[in-house]
């Protein structure tokens, strides 16, 4: 988090916006690989489990992360597996469905509750910043009054980025400031410090500080807190009984693995497991598991959240700068579409959080997909590359 990653691969997963990747270092042990699935599961999935099994052990090897896990649905059956350890230093297994930070998927949570309350007629995509929060979005060149709620969604505002500005992405004060507690307006106002990156709607650079308004703009809306929203519109509905708003809580439920994050390149990794993530808010602070993201993506995609034309709405995407060799990509409202290696495309927000990485991608309405978690973060280039050939070789062998 000390320093940003613009790459395709990795604004699709930045948990929020900008999380410095962590390496793992060379003192890691051999991880130990356990393949896990519900017996029903195994029979339906065939052989789609095996393959990610393989691929997954590849990933945790040569990256060399303390553990990982995926989960894949291929229209037929649910399989998951499981790399590596759930801590470091010893041989306990990454837990079967652990809890873990979900991060930047938040996005496509909040964007959903956006779109129904549109669908409802309460608001609409045209309307301003200064529509529904007056005064907020000012000062040294930034004017929530030429910033529409689309633009917030799809990353068009030109709003600057609030991430570069907490202390606790430094690594150096990561421990005094990991429990630091924010509201929605400071982070908002903490942003505000800089001036825009370009004219609303005339470019495209992902900012977390667009979701925080995005939140904020739900509770205008509905007279309550946006993860109340999400909770009565999504989680409860759909029945994931295990995805939350980390609100204040500053740990993880049990089971899950410890999330370790390397903040400069051959630092030792540091146990993340704990901290505060009110810095993440709408942007990007609900925990979860591997079985419950897949559902909900499954819903969405599958047009059990969305009315036909909101859905429309939230596909409705602009280009996102092409940076390497990394898979073309381009941006609707709190989705984005990835081009495949096979041809066509899958739907998909990852996320990152400081210990935790997650990365997806959905083909046929929902009916196909897979959920790569990881509990270690890498500081180099290409941390995220053998996790996104995993994601696209997954999805290939499906369609």
């Amino acid at each position: 988090m000390t320093q940003l990653r613009n790459s395709a691969s990795t604004r699709r997963r930045l948990a929020l916006g900008s999380v410095a990747a962590v390496a793992a270092t060379a003192a890691l042990a051999m991880p130990m690989s356990t393949a896990w699935a519900a017996q029903s599961d195994v029979r339906a999935a065939g052989s789609g489990r095996a393959d990610l099994q393989r691929g997954l052990d590849d990933v945790v090897r040569k990256d060399g992360l303390v553990g990982a896990e995926a989960t894949l649905v291929n229209g037929h059956g649910r399989s998951s597996v499981r790399s590596g350890t759930a801590e470091l230093g010893t041989d306990r297994p990454v837990p079967r469905q652990g809890y873990f930070r979900m991060g930047s998927n938040t996005k496509t949570f909040v964007s959903t509750v956006v779109l129904q309350l549109v669908g409802e007629g309460r608001m609409r995509l045209t309307d301003t910043v200064e529509d529904w929060l007056p005064g907020v979005v000012k000062g040294n060149g930034n004017d929530g009054s030429r910033i529409t709620v689309r633009q917030l969604l799809q990353h068009t505002s030109g709003l600057p980025d609030y991430i570069q500005r907490l202390p606790i992405l430094d690594g150096d004060r990561f421990q005094k400031h990991r429990f630091d507690r924010y509201q929605p307006r400071e982070l908002v106002d903490m942003a505000l410090q800089k001036p825009p990156t370009f004219k609303p709607g005339k470019g495209w650079s992902y900012s977390n500080t667009g979701y925080i308004l995005a939140g904020m703009i739900i509770e205008k809306v509905t007279g309550r807190h946006w993860s109340d929203e999400v909770r009565a519109r999504i989680i409860e509905p759909l029945g994931l009984k295990h995805t939350f708003s980390a609100g204040t809580r500053t740990s993880l439920p049990r089971p899950h693995a410890k999330g370790y994050h390397q903040f400069k390149p051959g630092a030792p990794l540091v146990d993340s497991t704990r901290m505060s993530m009110t810095w993440g808010s709408s942007a990007g602070d609900l925990i979860t598991t591997s079985k419950d993201l897949t559902r909900f993506w499954q819903a969405l995609l599958g047009g059990k959240l969305l009315g036909p034309k909101q859905l429309a709405q939230m596909q409705k995407t602009v280009p996102t700068p092409q940076e390497g060799d990394a898979a073309p990509m381009k941006a609707g409202l709190g989705i984005f579409w990835t081009q495949l290696s096979c041809g066509g495309g899958a739907w998909g927000h990852g996320g990152t959080t400081i210990g935790h990485l997650n990365a997806n991608g959905f083909i046929d309405k929902g009916k196909k997909g897979v959920i790569v978690m990881r509990s270690t973060n890498l500081n180099k280039e290409d941390r995220d590359k053998r996790t996104d050939r995993l994601v696209d070789a997954t999805l290939c062998k499906m369609k």
